[in-house]
């Protein structure tokens, strides 16, 4: 009798240990995505490609295998309202200290520190939600603005790499410490967001601001703060219209501060505004975005004092444009709904085109001109998704420079995955 009581407690207990290993597996969640990629360029890769184009007309292709994001979500819910999220990426194989050479400072070999880690934590934020339309998240958080950086995952676009227009003028992913209020309410949704202002001292003529959240500190300067907000509409079936906008101050926002001179003077207002959509129906996907930037100063950026001091782990190339626009749009059509078995298995095969045109230095600060930032970009290839979760991406894209430029065709193929596996 008493065995038999001693392994009904165990059996209790086992049965007991299981729901509350089941119960915890529904309150956490485990997930990423990654992408490999392979591509030929078929244009120089030398220093003076754009100084001396014809010299260079004939350089040999050049290729490379990358992998430009693998990242892991982990998330749970606390209960209560109470929840964390945290996503963790490994761009390019690793973040931390490596060798760039930069073009615009006559090919000059520099050791960039894209931050103080061999990883990056892209997202890690405490949320409290209190109905639907009310949610409170503080933390590390992906600012929206933008088609890219409010769906940067790999199945949200078509081509092997993030779409270049958006990639180039603003930081992908925009990940920054701050405070969100976003929720949901009948057909929009929206959030609002407080953060510390970008670093004008990160700034550059061919990047625009990309690089400007990147802090080659342990921590994030915070003199000078900004705000972000965007409102997607989901009124009509299949459609979602986005709006999103940023503002805050970048010159002075930078360590150590210098409180004289240009630093003190200036203000460098970043204005940033883009629409957004993204359209799915009738085995069409088409998404598009239009991005404009202004930045207040641009002409004293090459006076402030970490820009001056060669140094600082800061840019040091003098001009900045006042202002850098990114237009896009991509369609795709899954010609495996036509074909019943295919379309029984759920696989799917887009064929795409996608056009975009853009600018990071779209102004001309003290009459400098950098004609080969003037970009248009048409790209054509395929998508098969065996399965929801998996696409490989091929694809032949040409960029269209101005005439005294050469242009730069290069043929790409990737396999990429998104999907949570708890």
């Amino acid at each position: 009798m008493r065995n038999e009581r001693l392994i009904t407690a165990l059996a209790a207990f086992v049965v007991l240990s299981t729901m509350n290993v089941a119960a915890q597996n529904k309150r956490l969640s485990v997930g990423g995505y990654g992408e490999a990629v392979f591509s030929r360029n078929y244009y120089s890769d030398h220093v003076s490609r754009y100084s001396q184009p014809e010299e260079h007309k004939n350089d040999p292709s050049h290729g490379r295998f990358d992998i430009p994001h693998a990242v892991v979500y982990l998330g749970y819910d606390f209960g209560k309202g109470w929840s964390v999220s945290t996503e963790i990426e490994f761009e390019h194989g690793g973040n931390g200290i490596a060798y760039e050479k930069e073009d615009e400072e006559g090919g000059e070999w520099e050791q960039e520190t894209e931050k103080g880690g061999e990883v990056e934590l892209e997202q890690f934020w405490i949320q409290k939600s209190f109905a639907r339309w009310a949610n409170v998240r503080a933390g590390h958080i992906v600012v929206p603005v933008g088609l890219n950086n409010a769906h940067h995952e790999p199945l949200n676009f078509f081509t092997v790499y993030r779409p270049e227009g958006e990639n180039t003028i603003m930081p992908s992913t925009w990940h920054q410490t701050g405070l969100s209020f976003w929720g949901r309410y009948k057909d929009f949704r929206y959030e609002a967001q407080i953060l510390a202002g970008l670093n004008a001292d990160q700034f550059t003529n061919t990047g625009w601001i990309s690089k400007g959240h990147k802090s080659p500190m342990e921590f994030d300067v915070a003199n000078k703060y900004a705000a972000s907000l965007r409102i997607d509409n989901y009124s009509i079936e299949g459609l979602r219209i986005g709006l999103s906008g940023y503002y805050g101050h970048a010159i002075g926002n930078s360590y150590p501060r210098n409180a004289n001179g240009t630093d003190e003077e200036y203000k460098g207002v970043v204005a940033v505004g883009a629409i957004d959509f993204t359209y799915k129906g009738h085995n069409w996907i088409v998404r598009g975005q239009a991005d404009y930037g202004y930045l207040g100063d641009a002409e004293q950026l090459k006076y402030v004092y970490n820009r001056l001091n060669s140094k600082s782990p800061y840019k040091h190339s003098a001009f900045v444009s006042k202002n850098a626009y990114a237009v896009g749009i991509e369609a795709g059509y899954d010609i495996f709904s036509q074909i019943r078995q295919m379309r029984e298995d759920k696989q799917k095969l887009y064929v795409f085109g996608r056009y975009e045109q853009y600018n990071p230095y779209a102004s001309k600060t003290k009459g400098t001109d950098y004609g080969y930032t003037e970009v248009k970009r048409l790209a054509a290839g395929v998508n098969y998704m065996p399965l929801p979760q998996v696409v490989v991406k091929a694809e032949y894209s040409r960029r269209l420079l101005k005439s005294i430029y050469n242009d730069e065709p290069s043929i790409n193929i990737g396999v990429a995955y998104q999907g949570f596996f708890l």
